[in-house]
Parts: C-alpha cells; structure tokens; sequence
C-alpha cells in the first residue's frame, strides 16, 4: 500500500494490514465501524465550523437547543438522554445558556428534586435562525446520495442498532 496515509485511507489500511498481517478472517465489521465513525466525525465537525462555532456556539450546545426546540420542555434527565450527553457534560453546558438566557431552568412541579428545562422565547428565535443554516449544510451533504439511496442508509442504520439486546449495548441514559 503505497501513497501517504490520510484519515480515509486508514480505513482500507487498516482492514488490509488486520487481514494481511494479523490474520484476521472477517475484518468487515473492523471496516463498517471505522468508515461509520469516521464518517460520523467528519460530519459532525463539518457543522460545528461551518455553522455552530461561526454562530458562537458548541455541537453539544446546539443538540441541547435542538433537542428543546422539537420536544418542549423536558426534565433535565431526558434532556441529557436524548442529546447522547451525560448527565454531567449537559449540566457543564446549560450555564452558559441560562445566563445568555437562551435555556430556562425550574424546578420541576410533580418532582422537586428534578429539574424541568425549556427554551426562552430568545433560544426559540437562536435555535429557529440556527437551523436554518444547520439544515442548509445538511441538505448539501445528504445530495451526495439519491432520496432513494438516503432512505436505505437510514434504514441500514436502524437496522445496524435496534433491537441489539443481544450485545447488551452500553448508552448514556
């Protein structure tokens, strides 16, 4: 394997040297995960400099606004499920958004202990204004694929991992 190393050549590197030199049987697995990882990160961080950073704000910030946005107000709890955040790292990540007044906090009524968090009326016009743009970026990395062969990846994908009980899968809840 010649030519100079870069981040997407690893991969068929990697999947060369694992079989070649290691004697792995079956590295296509070793492959998918490392594309989709990468892949996944490339992605990611193509948005947060082209869109989020610019716009004075993290990935992680924008998933917590994103995530507010479309299901109301949430306990802090979910919030941090259904962002993929811990529960630490989110609760890093809502003081500076209560105190740009993006991010309301209050206790929640039916539990005192937990607390209920919401977009104020300045996060709804941040995160509506932000995804535009986020969305315009989407749509330019999606049109690599047909409508036809986009629906089959997100079908692959939720086939990749659902219903994966049998890997006792690990998630921050």
């Amino acid at each position: 394997m010649d030519g100079e190393l870069t981040f997407w050549s690893f991969v068929p590197r990697a999947r060369a040297r694992l079989a070649e030199e290691f004697g792995y049987d079956d590295v296509s697995a070793t492959e998918l995960l490392l594309t989709l990882n990468r892949a996944s990160g490339v992605v990611t961080y193509d948005l947060e400099a082209a869109v989020h950073r610019p716009a004075g704000r993290s990935w992680s910030s924008f998933r917590i606004l994103y995530v507010l946005w479309l299901a109301g107000p949430l306990e802090a709890k979910k919030t941090a499920e259904l962002t993929g955040l811990s529960r630490a790292a989110l609760s890093n990540l809502l003081g500076p958004l209560a105190a740009d007044g993006i991010v309301d906090r209050e206790r929640d009524p039916d539990d005192g202990r937990s607390v209920r968090l919401s977009l104020s009326d300045a996060g709804r016009r941040e995160i509506a204004e932000t995804f535009r743009a986020h969305h315009e970026r989407e749509i330019a990395w999606a049109a690599a694929l047909s409508p036809d062969e986009q629906a089959t990846l997100v079908r692959l994908l939720d086939k990749l991992v659902a219903h994966r009980d049998d890997l006792d899968v690990r998630h921050r809840s």
